[in-house]
């Protein structure tokens, strides 16, 4: 059996002279980067320089304005009053509406029973936007939609 394909659209047929030439580029980028001098710099040496001319200047006085402290929260009174319920409250009893598994169902209402009503559902057509008449048997030879 014959390879259909075309030699030369094979992608693996110089994958190893790519390979062998990018291990090359990183092995030379490496070695340079190995290799590279760095020189000292030489020393800057800075004078300082002191200011001669020492800035003063006048901060004019600001007086500074106390609030007064809040007042003092009002005392709380000393006699306490008690004053006794007279109303009664009816308490509304919840009943739970889950049931157990092992009660029983008594109401069983047969499918039979159930009686669908089936309503029709009126479809509506735009009449404004059909503008060709539809053509029947017969009526081939008739040129507008008026007389089809």
């Amino acid at each position: 059996m014959q390879v259909k394909k075309n030699p030369k659209a094979d992608l693996n047929r110089n994958s190893s002279l790519y390979f062998v030439i990018g291990l090359t580029i990183v092995l030379f980028l490496t070695w340079r980067a190995l290799e590279y001098k760095t020189y000292p710099k030489d020393e800057v040496v800075l004078d300082l320089v002191q200011a001669v001319d020492d800035l003063k200047e006048d901060v004019p006085v600001t007086e500074m304005i106390k609030t007064p402290p809040p007042p003092p929260p009002p005392a709380a009174p000393e006699i306490i009053e008690v004053v006794e319920d007279t109303e009664e409250v009816e308490e509304t009893i919840i009943e739970s509406t889950e049931t157990s598994q092992d009660a029983i169902v008594e109401e069983v209402i047969d499918v039979d029973d159930v009686e669908v009503g089936e309503e029709e559902e009126e479809i509506t057509v735009p009449f404004a936007i059909i503008e060709n008449v539809p053509i029947f048997p017969g009526c081939e030879s008739a040129k507008n939609n008026e007389e089809r």
